[in-house]
């Protein structure tokens, strides 16, 4: 079933066919829309709903009009609902603080999603002995998303360190030769340690809803 707006076809059967509902992407929608899109989603169903990429601002004006709405600051995240349950075990890692945004958004994304998430951050590889000092945590995971600008180094090396998957995440951080991201985009394609999937620059959300449905299949098994 969908329902379709002047400005979105709202697809009310995607949590039937793919387990988890519509994802409304902020950027670019008004405040206005993003507030008519989540209350007409939120109401065909009991799980959370939430809208990636929303400023402070279209926070303010949606919570005027739904006020149970939850504002995740620094991953961007506006959300109706939590859930209910926490399964399995996703760690978060990031290489530094300048990463944190994407990291959050991706961890958000998770919990939203009903998974139990560890949190790594600033365990980049120019000081490396800050990543082996959580290596029982990583070990502990059952999927791994690695968030990274610069030269993208470290997916690699938690690659060669767990079994479990790893989702890297480029992000768009580094100097000039960094090329907004591309650098470490083709840095993690090129990965020589076997296991690392790579989705787009900057894109949390994406890394967040693929370990869900990995994890979700781990703890179903």
């Amino acid at each position: 079933m969908t329902e379709e707006l002047f400005y979105a076809n709202l697809d009310y059967q995607r949590e039937k066919r793919r387990g988890v509902g519509e994802v409304i992407y902020g950027d670019g929608k008004t405040a206005e829309q993003i507030t008519e899109i989540i209350k007409r989603l939120a109401a065909a169903t009991d799980k959370p709903v939430f809208a990636t990429r929303c400023s402070q601002d279209k926070f303010i004006f949606v919570q005027k009009q739904v006020p149970s709405a939850v504002y995740y600051q620094e991953a961007r995240i506006i959300a109706i609902g939590q859930s209910q349950e926490a399964v399995g075990n996703i760690a978060v890692i990031c290489a530094g603080t300048s990463d944190l945004s994407i990291a959050e958004e991706a961890a958000v994304t998770c919990e939203l999603l009903g998974n139990k998430v560890t949190r790594i951050y600033d365990v980049g590889v120019s000081g490396l002995h800050r990543l082996l000092a959580k290596s029982d945590e990583l070990q502990k995971a059952g999927v791994i998303i690695c968030v990274a600008g610069m030269e993208g180094a470290l997916p690699s090396v938690v690659a060669g360190l767990v079994a479990a998957p790893v989702i890297a995440v480029p992000t768009s951080i580094g100097y000039g030769a960094a090329f907004g991201g591309v650098a470490a985009l083709l840095a993690m394609l090129t990965s020589c340690s076997p296991g690392v999937s790579v989705v787009n620059i900057d894109n949390g959300f994406g890394a967040g809803y693929t370990a869900a449905v990995i994890n979700r299949a781990i703890s179903c098994s």
